[in-house]
């Protein structure tokens, strides 16, 4: 620890991400990036973006990307927001709507940047512990608090929420004038979006990022999307700390990558198809399987522990994630891989455990 660190940096435990192992003969399933390559439409833009306007800055607005969301979704381009990341748009939540005397709530297991970013900004923050199936106890967001953050569907657990009872959260938040917070990172394998309500809830807020469903990981889009007035608020915070936090190359890439809807859906499909598929042979496997709405599984062996997994497979070159935490330490998160990558899975798994 520094000395010269302030006492807010001394308090943080930052988020640690996955390994990224580097080499050509792994099965990186270890970071729920997606498996297959983003659509080609967005290569030819960024190449083809690649030239001496790169001189010039970006545009602030990113209009012609809110424009293109706006128009996908059905919406007027008042109600988007883009940010470097999806990361960066909730760190921009936390500035935005949530006060350092007013304690906010989230799962005690999810996203393990939700407590840090309350770390940094000084947000007072309570943990509602989910129910043992891993599902959210949905009475339990219905109390006094200073701000909600929901994913829907859960990481790392994979569950989704029921829209209903997410408007119910909802509901019971607006008449205590509160921010209720969506993160749908994953909605596109199989949840169902709460976009359709922002127009009814203007404390609804819905947080996506192209990184997963749209193999963007590393273009770095995320959006927003709420009331005008939530809008308005995170672009006062952006503008406060960096005004141009898009690059050209990345909003002519995530333009694209909106554009290509039939290629987009195309990878989807395949995905929750491979993930439907490798659930039934880990069940099959002795594993138990937490239902999921993701671009991965959360499993967890019925007779062999996690951590003996974990070693095992990547001795064999497969690298999966593992949280050494409370309730989920005896759980593997598989990222879902293209099928010749599920397949050395499954084939792994079932050596490691048949020769118990």
């Amino acid at each position: 620890m520094n000395e010269y660190w302030s006492r807010t940096l001394r308090q943080i435990e930052p988020y640690i991400p996955g390994d990224q192992p580097q080499g050509m003969r792994l099965a990186k399933l270890n970071t729920n990036e997606n498996p297959y390559p983003p659509s080609p439409k967005v290569i030819s833009a960024i190449k083809e973006a690649a030239n001496d306007t790169l001189r010039l800055y970006p545009d602030p607005n990113c209009d012609e990307l809110k424009d293109t969301i706006a128009h996908y979704y059905g919406i007027s381009k008042e109600k988007v927001f883009v940010g470097n990341g999806s990361d960066e748009i909730l760190a921009f939540c936390y500035a935005a709507f949530f006060n350092p005397d007013e304690e906010i709530l989230f799962p005690d297991i999810s996203y393990s940047f939700y407590p840090v970013y309350s770390t940094l900004f000084g947000i007072p923050y309570r943990e509602i512990r989910l129910n043992d199936d891993f599902s959210v106890p949905v009475n339990d967001f219905t109390t006094n608090n200073g701000g909600i953050v929901l994913p829907n569907p859960n990481a790392p657990t994979g569950r989704s929420l029921e829209v209903d009872r997410i408007v119910d959260i909802v509901k019971y938040n607006l008449r205590l004038k509160k921010v209720v917070i969506i993160d749908e990172a994953y909605i596109d394998f199989g949840g169902t979006s709460m976009i359709p309500y922002i127009n009814e809830f203007p404390n609804l807020l819905i947080v996506q990022t192209l990184s997963k469903s749209r193999s963007l990981a590393g273009l770095r889009i995320g959006l927003a999307m709420g009331s005008e007035g939530l809008i308005e608020g995170l672009s006062r915070i952006k503008s406060s700390v960096n005004s141009y936090t898009i690059d050209r190359l990345a909003l002519v890439g995530a333009i694209e990558a909106f554009k290509d809807d039939h290629y987009f859906k195309s990878n989807c499909k395949k995905i929750i198809a491979t993930r439907d598929r490798v659930s039934a042979e880990l069940v099959r496997l002795g594993f138990e399987v937490v239902p999921s709405k993701t671009n991965f599984i959360f499993v967890r062996h019925t007779t062999t522990k996690a951590n003996e997994l974990l070693v095992k497979l990547k001795e064999r070159t497969i690298y999966v994630r593992h949280f050494n935490k409370p309730r989920i330490d005896n759980y593997l998160r598989i990222s879902i891989g293209t099928d010749l990558e599920m397949d050395q899975l499954v084939k792994a798994v079932e050596e490691i455990v048949g020769g118990q």
